[in-house]
């Protein structure tokens, strides 16, 4: 299989995974990303659409031609052929227009920028590989994030403290379907933003934000303050460029997240 920089390219609907970054689903996955270069992935649900082999494009779904956004995938990988090889291309936001039209859908009006102070984060056009989460799953951030949390754990790691990625990159798709599921389940607008970022609002869709965790704590729960990973990022995350986003009382009206930092550049 041809060597690729471990990077996703990311478009409106679909990512391009390198192969070795997945896991097999079935058999004929299992073929298919043993000679696979790029992985198209629908970002919707997470299935696999088609395979890039060497001597072409392998369809891992019927109808592969009507999916949405399959020649922006396309486009996508041709253009990192063609000019970018093995380094890492300039990344630039994704366009938000679609995800609006879908927020006024589920009733999240264009106001809500206002209410909350926080802004619409859109999503880079290219992520870098940064090690895998507590979970064993692939880890996306930024090409700056992803080097300065590989030099963060290394740090703590000499000081004898283990940080441990709980998620990273979040897709705008990933976080509609949370919505979609709980108004299923019968939840109302206000409670599910009660307790979930409204989508596009979220940090983890920059790719510059990490929850964090270290073994033997619960992920994502407000008792991680008083661990020594805790306090280990209290005193030395700003000389990594990571700052914790939600503090007790932030004005964005975000309960207290000790697990969630956010890069924002060498020395914040």
């Amino acid at each position: 299989m041809q060597a690729l920089p471990r990077l996703m390219l990311n478009t409106p609907s679909i990512e391009l995974w390198p192969a070795p970054a997945l896991r097999a689903r079935s058999n004929a996955d299992a073929r298919a990303l043993a000679r696979a270069t790029w992985v198209l992935r629908r970002k919707r649900d997470g299935r696999y659409l088609a395979a890039l082999l060497p001597e072409g494009l392998l369809p891992l779904v019927p109808r592969l031609a009507r999916e949405a956004g399959l020649d922006d995938a396309l486009d996508a990988a041709d253009s990192f052929a063609a000019r970018h090889r093995r380094s890492l291309p300039d990344p630039v936001p994704l366009p938000l227009a679609g995800l609006q039209r879908r927020l006024r859908r589920i009733g999240v009006d264009d106001g809500h920028a206002a209410r909350t102070g926080l802004p619409l984060e859109p999503e880079p056009s290219v992520l870098a590989w940064a090690g895998r989460d507590r979970y064993r799953r692939a880890l996306w951030l930024t090409a700056g994030s992803a080097r300065a949390w590989r030099a963060m754990r290394r740090a703590a790691a000499a000081d004898g403290v283990v940080l441990e990625a709980i998620s990273g990159y979040r897709s705008h798709d990933y976080q509609l379907g949370i919505f979609e599921r709980k108004f299923a389940r019968g939840q109302v607008l206000a409670q599910i933003l009660a307790v979930n970022a409204a989508p596009g609002y979220s940090e983890h869709h920059s790719g510059q934000a990490l929850d964090i965790g270290t073994p033997g704590e619960p992920p994502a729960e407000a008792s991680f303050e008083r661990s020594a990973a805790f306090a280990w990022l209290a005193a030395h995350a700003a000389r990594f460029g990571f700052a914790m986003s939600y503090p007790r009382d932030n004005p964005h009206g975000i309960v207290y997240e000790p697990w969630h930092w956010r890069f924002r550049g060498e020395g914040c």
